[in-house]
């Protein structure tokens, strides 16, 4: 049983070793969250900006920062969605819809390094555009430019941040887009397509499994020969 402890052993830390080398989850992501706005109140958006078809007299919000993605917390716009207060004085036009849009920079410790938000107070903007037009045409119209990543998620409004997309923002391995919620509602994105998700692979959890399943043997010949 004494020539067995050393193996048993060695096995034992080998898999430790190895789940010490899985990379950590990611703390965040840097990214223009979209909110939809009723009686003053947000709710996170179900529908990336490129989809949602807003009717006249809704409110539409966006606020650039870094979320919590451990904790589920994304920052909402700083002022409440008052439609009244945005397009109160902006008068109805036949043929066209007003969506009230709050555009919320962020604060400088969400921005990148070397970039600065533009404003320090939320901007709102009323958009006047056609009956049809999606909330993506309706901030084209007051904020451009609009910068996009190649699966249409929205990076910059009104060229803010001057680069980067989505990033995460921890130590550890990089993922890109940001939330997969947010991509995929941008993009209509096939859920497969961001099988990367910053955990350990599917190598690593093999071979975590079978040192697991050696130790597990030693221990067994172990008890075995001691029974004998």
């Amino acid at each position: 049983m004494r020539r067995r402890l050393p193996a048993v052993a060695l096995a034992l830390g080998i898999a430790l070793a190895l789940l010490a080398a899985t990379p950590a989850l990611a703390a965040g992501y840097r990214y223009w969250s979209f909110w939809d706005g009723a009686g003053r109140q947000w709710s996170y958006a179900t529908q990336g900006p490129s989809l949602a078809r807003p009717a006249d007299g809704a409110v539409q919000g966006f606020r650039f920062s870094v979320s919590k993605d451990a904790e589920g917390e994304v920052a909402q716009p700083r002022r409440a969605a008052d439609f009244e207060a945005v397009c109160g004085a902006t008068a109805p036009a036949e043929g066209r819809k007003r969506v009230a849009l709050v555009i919320d920079f962020g604060v400088p410790e969400d921005a990148a390094a070397g970039d600065t938000p533009p404003e320090k107070a939320p901007r709102t903007a009323c958009a006047q555009v056609a009956p049809d037009a999606t909330t993506a045409e309706a901030l084209a119209s007051v904020a451009k430019p609009l910068r996009y990543n190649s699966a249409a998620l929205l990076c910059a409004i009104s060229g803010y941040p001057k680069q980067g997309c989505g990033d995460q923002v921890a130590d550890g391995p990089t993922r890109s887009p940001a939330p997969a919620a947010e991509a995929e509602a941008e993009a209509g994105a096939d859920a497969d397509a961001d099988a990367d998700d910053g955990g350990p692979s599917a190598g690593l959890l093999a071979g975590i499994a079978a040192v697991a399943a050696l130790a597990a043997a030693a221990v067994w010949q172990s008890r075995r020969r001691r029974a004998r």
